[in-house]
């Protein structure tokens, strides 16, 4: 079994892996970090930081049918500036009183602890805030039963590698050492999307916070920063008869990545390393349940496809392999499984230890391709798609997506069997 991965390894630069041979992140020339930072400063503090504020102040005071709220915003000592947002389920009381608890008497009695979701939300490292993911959040919270804490982390380029990861290993330790939340510490599961999603498959890495982990699923996750944007943007399918945004014969994220990959990257960082990319990681360095989602109109699809399949032990895809399928679904049916076309779905569950008989630990390993899905198809981009047909085409799928989510968890890493969860 490979040794865990440490941040204190990784702040040296150094890496899981014989680094004698192996690539390093680029110096980009002066010019092009000049660019590149006033193009992330404009983004965030001229452009996004103000509507996001506004945004906030909106729906917290003018709002009375602001039904996503989090029950909690929560701050610890140790990370002051990085609020958690927590959520409990609709039904949810952990009291005899019938109202929904103020921590901490919630966590008195052993019977309300609840199944545990972190999410971790995305932005390219850059951009974004937990309250992109408040509504994902309440209703997956309030579907399937689960306590859902969407975590915080600095931003790059002024919070650059492995910054967000201090982050999220220090609010995770005091999450799951706060006793005032009804927390079931055998069912602890990661979500995360797009730089969230890398995020979620490298924290989950750390010594300090594989053992808690039972399940992660990284939602189109950006896995590899080697391979150019020029090659993802031709692995990917593309649909012109979808007509709108989705049929764009470009891809949005394009234009940015470069940027983001700056700005989140060091230079000289080694390439390989598993904590920054994890394409390289393999089973014994991530939890034994993993549950990769992707989109099929996304240039990040098929290194999340490629990687799905690395670790169920399956064939990978080459790069000529175009994700997906060429044909378009039905407006209106929300689809999100492909029935029989493995390129959409599968899963694979693995004998991990070398035993004999039956039995053993095995991990899960799954893969959901999401047809006619864009890069974030399950936030709030209607100011980008601009149709309420597509839009709610795109709520269907979020939903669906949100249930084979649950009930993964529920009927097989966090599932309860004899009063313990499997």
């Amino acid at each position: 079994m490979s040794a865990p991965a440490t941040l204190t390894a990784l702040d040296a630069g150094g890496s899981n892996r014989d680094t004698a041979d192996e690539s390093h992140t680029p110096t980009l020339p002066l010019l092009t970090r000049v660019s590149y930072g006033v193009f992330a400063f404009v983004l965030q503090k001229v452009l996004l930081k103000p509507l996001s504020y506004l945004n906030v102040v909106h729906r917290e005071r003018f709002s009375s049918t602001w039904t996503t709220k989090p029950d909690l915003v929560k701050t610890y000592p140790i990370r002051k500036n990085l609020p958690i947002r927590i959520f409990f389920p609709a039904s949810y009381t952990g009291s005899k009183t019938g109202v929904k608890p103020t921590i901490p008497a919630a966590a008195e009695d052993e019977h309300t602890k609840l199944p545990l979701l972190f999410t971790i939300h995305g932005g390219g490292f850059v951009i974004g805030s937990p309250p992109d993911n408040d509504e994902w959040n309440h209703t997956f919270a309030s579907q399937h039963g689960f306590l859902v804490i969407g975590l915080n982390y600095a931003k790059a380029p002024g919070s650059a590698f492995p910054n967000a990861l201090h982050d999220l290993e220090a609010l995770i330790t005091c999450v799951l050492a706060d006793t005032s939340l009804p927390i079931d510490k055998d069912r602890i599961a990661i979500a995360g999307w797009s730089a969230g999603g890398n995020l979620t498959l490298t924290v989950s890495q750390l010594p300090t916070i594989l053992p808690h982990i039972r399940a992660i699923i990284p939602l189109y996750p950006v896995t590899n920063f080697i391979t150019p944007v020029s090659t993802k943007i031709r692995t990917r399918r593309y649909k012109p008869s979808l007509s709108g945004f989705r049929g764009s014969a470009t891809d949005y994220l394009s234009p940015l990545a470069d940027m983001f990959h700056w700005a989140y990257l060091p230079a000289g960082m080694p390439s390989h390393n598993p904590l920054m990319n994890p394409a390289f990681a393999t089973r014994d360095m991530l939890p034994r349940n993993v549950f990769i989602i992707g989109c099929e109109l996304d240039m990040l699809g098929h290194e999340d496809w490629e990687l799905a399949c690395r670790l169920a032990g399956r064939r990978v895809p080459s790069e000529e392999e175009l994700l997906g399928r060429e044909e378009v679904g039905e407006l209106g049916m929300g689809e999100v499984e492909v029935d029989g076309d493995e390129r959409f779905g599968f899963e694979e569950v693995v004998r991990l230890d070398a035993g004999e008989g039956e039995g053993g630990v095995v991990g899960r390993y799954r893969w959901l391709l999401v047809p006619d899905a864009v890069h974030g198809f399950d936030m709030d981009i209607g100011v980008m798609v601009r149709d309420e047909k597509v839009m709610e085409e795109l709520r269907e799928k979020t939903r669906k997506v949100q249930g084979i989510i649950g009930e993964w968890l529920l009927s097989g890493p966090l599932k309860v069997q004899d009063g313990e969860a499997a």
